[in-house]
């Protein structure tokens, strides 16, 4: 399949000029126009779409799996650590705010039972797992030595490698590490690392309850470099509260500065009716959606113009970043992580809340920790909601992976590969791809594809929206998706 390098929305030939450049009042009428909730499909059926499961279904989706391409085929392991000591009044990741350190003990023990379980009742373990994440919460809410027994369990009950071609990544808040803390991990083996960075505004950081100045990242980066790590990351978000065009030309400038090898730039999304931290913060301090709009083509033409690649959904790169080179080789794939390169096919989920995906399963553990530990404690897999993906699901997810990892459709190769005519298949969705071409969105090739244009990069979940079949679109769209700007 053909991909295409991405481009930013408006061209500023001065890169001293207003950030952003001045975009053209027919693209700021489009993205207000197409500015409405959705999923960011990090899965599809998306995560909202789960009901309750069975661990069964999830253990014979496993075995079925190493009985069809065996015990040499590799697989990813996520680790949710739940724990954090403060909160930051943006997040809506499952989370728990405790400073009682007693508290790891326990989920230290049960992540134990849970890797016990899981290598009784499956053969997963043998397995090489040539991609593993730890994220949160907070990881490095874990001392040293817990993180070190937390490393070696994983090693006790999985088969991890030492080759230099694996993936081990973690989240890391700056706040809690030093330069010994960052030694240690590189000595368990992580070699990619992401930093909560959020924002360097001080202003901004104070209203979201993440105060951590530019002088600690830096010196922090530069010890992340000197440790050899093969990718640094940094986690951004736009859309906070106090925002200002100035205030992110200035983050964008110190981002630059640092020179991470990978960007996450979110879309702060505020949904204090599911998120109790989100209540403290001042909704009428939050930038307005014009504002937003302008904030994000700053965003975009900033990084390109620093030779960052944006790859699709939040993410930009360097050109040499293996995420780069697997778009241009057609191996990117978008899941619960983000952006990966297709290393493994399967990936188990341990902790409370983690998401599995087995072949056409996908499993949810328990979100609760209560009932996370109670499930452990009567010796029974933690797996509470999840669903079984059918035949539509799998051609529906095809598409959205094409569309969100290389911004075009192989629709010759859709009807060899699924059997089907597409447009009658889709009908229902044409109207909507139509509508799409006329606003200058996507181009259809006939009967060949479709590419999404320079305008339609920063509507990629829009475009993906036409095809989810879980979308009701006779009624609006759930509260609990972040809008698409």
């Amino acid at each position: 399949m053909k991909s295409h390098m991405p481009s930013t929305s408006c061209q500023n030939s001065n890169a001293q000029a207003r950030a952003g450049a001045i975009c053209s009042a027919r693209v700021i009428e489009l993205l207000q126009k197409y500015d409405r909730p959705g999923p960011r499909y990090t899965s599809y059926p998306p995560a909202t779409e789960f009901k309750a499961m069975n661990a069964g279904i999830y253990l014979d989706a496993l075995e079925r799996q190493s009985q069809l391409y065996g015990d040499t085929e590799p697989v990813s392991i996520y680790i949710h650590i739940p724990f954090c000591s403060s909160p930051c009044y943006y997040c809506g990741c499952n989370k728990i705010i405790t400073r009682n350190h007693d508290n790891v003990r326990q989920y230290l023990d049960h992540l134990r039972k849970e890797m016990a379980l899981l290598r009784l009742q499956s053969s997963v373990y043998r397995r090489p797992v040539t991609q593993l994440h730890w994220g949160g919460g907070t990881p490095t809410f874990l001392d040293d030595a817990e993180v070190t027994e937390l490393m070696h369990l994983t090693a006790h009950y999985f088969n991890l490698q030492a080759g230099k071609d694996r993936d081990y990544s973690i989240e890391v808040d700056p706040r809690t590490v030093t330069r010994e803390r960052i030694e240690l991990l590189r000595g368990l083996g992580f070699n990619r690392i992401s930093l909560g960075i959020q924002d360097f505004d001080q202003n901004v950081q104070k209203a979201i309850n993440r105060v951590q100045s530019y002088d600690e990242i830096v010196e922090l980066v530069g010890t992340i470099r000197a440790r050899d790590f093969r990718s640094l990351n940094f986690d951004l978000i736009y859309g906070l509260p106090l925002q200002t065009l100035e205030s992110i030309q200035e983050t964008l400038s110190q981002v630059i500065a640092l020179s991470p090898d990978r960007i996450s730039y979110y879309n702060y999304a505020h949904l204090p009716e599911r998120f109790s931290a989100q209540r403290a913060i001042n909704s009428q301090d939050l930038p307005t959606p014009s504002q937003r709009l302008e904030i994000l083509t700053t965003i975009i033409d900033a990084l390109t113009g620093a030779g960052y690649l944006y790859i699709g959904i939040d993410h930009f790169v360097k050109k040499d970043d293996p995420l780069a080179l697997a778009k241009a080789q057609g191996k990117l794939r978008r899941n619960f992580q983000g952006y990966s390169i297709d290393k493994a096919a399967d990936l188990i989920g341990l902790g409370v809340s983690s998401i599995s995906t087995a072949g056409n399963v996908f499993a949810q553990n328990e979100v609760q920790l209560e009932h996370y530990y109670r499930a452990l404690d009567a010796n029974q897999l933690p797996v509470a909601r999840g669903v079984v993906s059918n035949a539509e699901d799998a051609l529906r997810r095809e598409i959205i992976q094409q569309l969100s990892c290389f911004r075009s459709l192989d629709i010759a190769g859709l009807e060899r590969d699924y059997k089907i005519n597409f447009a009658e298949h889709f009908r229902l969705a044409l109207p909507e791809l139509e509508q799409f071409e006329r606003d200058g969105l996507i181009v259809m090739h006939g009967q060949q594809g479709l590419t999404v244009t320079t305008d339609g990069t920063l509507l990629l979940r829009n475009i993906c929206m036409a095809f989810d079949e879980y979308l009701n679109r006779g009624t609006p769209l759930r509260p609990m998706f972040s809008r698409a700007i």
